[in-house]
């Protein structure tokens, strides 16, 4: 992702950091679309690096809105492709280890035998904790009073 700066008319924007990059992502790239990035990456160096739009960009998230904002991501489709993936992995990763985090709070040794089932809706709950948190208890017990019937109400 470094390969991608912009920082200080891109001194370090390097070409075999953003492949390498891109060939971790192999359902995202074609082999064809491997061979092209690194033409496509070269003329978009020398595109950006003379264009008075792309001077003093702070990171990558200015760089791909200056490149939406003057249109180079339809003419890179590519380089736009490898920079959307760079934005999206820290996001993507964060996600992740937070459901693991979670889920090694909720299947202990004592809940070991816990069904795949049970397991998702735990899950689902500790992790979505914000919403859960909007929902009101009364319509929770009206929706399981209406499953069966009871002989008294739960509320």
């Amino acid at each position: 992702m470094s390969g991608l700066n912009p920082c200080e008319s891109f001194s370090k924007f390097d070409t075999s950091k953003i492949v390498a990059f891109s060939e971790m992502y192999p359902n995202d790239f074609s082999n064809g679309e491997k061979g092209c990035l690194l033409g496509d990456l070269t003329v978009f160096y020398h595109t950006v690096k003379v264009d008075d739009k792309f001077k003093n960009l702070g990171g990558i998230t200015d760089l791909a809105r200056a490149m939406v904002e003057t249109g180079t991501h339809k003419t890179f489709p590519l380089v736009y492709r490898v920079l959307k993936l760079a934005l999206v992995l820290p996001v993507a990763t964060a996600t992740v280890e937070r459901c693991f985090s979670k889920i090694k709070l909720i299947k202990t040794d004592l809940r070991n035998r816990m069904g795949d089932e049970v397991l998702n809706n735990a899950l689902l709950c500790a992790v979505e904790k914000e919403s859960f948190l909007k929902v009101k208890e009364e319509d929770v017990m009206a929706r399981f009073q209406a499953f069966k019937n009871r002989r008294g109400n739960i509320f």
